[in-house]
């Protein structure tokens, strides 16, 4: 079994508090997190930065968290990482485009253990896919 600190996250958001927020609960947890504030430095990051795991805001002035998505499932050169929408949001909706397993969303205010179970659960998928 993995411990957190072996596993890299990216946070994506627009929000400074958010991103602190989100950055703050996962660093505790032993998590190395990297930020990002838009769609645009998100994709340098993921090639840059190779994280295991996105956790993606969907609302995000210029390229929203579906269009940021979008582009990281369209790059062969990228290996899977799997992504955790982060949304305020009630209504979502799915883009069949985006290749995202069923329940990877998570509704703002975020609830620290539902975060966090969240994200060992899909990294703990990750690992066993690795292996």
């Amino acid at each position: 079994m993995c411990v957190p600190s072996d596993f890299q996250i990216l946070v994506v958001d627009d929000i400074d508090d958010n991103i602190f927020f989100l950055q703050t609960i996962l660093e505790t947890e032993g998590y190395q997190v990297e930020t990002a504030t838009d769609g645009g430095t998100a994709l340098t990051k993921v090639k840059d930065f190779l994280p295991d795991l996105i956790l993606m805001d969907i609302m995000m002035p210029g390229m929203n968290g579906y269009e940021v998505t979008r582009k990281i499932r369209q790059n062969p050169d990228l290996p899977f990482i799997p992504i955790l929408m982060v949304t305020a949001h009630d209504n979502i909706h799915t883009d069949q485009q985006l290749a995202l397993e069923p329940g990877n969303f998570i509704r703002k205010p975020v609830e620290c253990d539902q975060l966090l179970s969240k994200v060992a659960t899909l990294l703990e998928a990750k690992a066993d896919h690795r292996d």
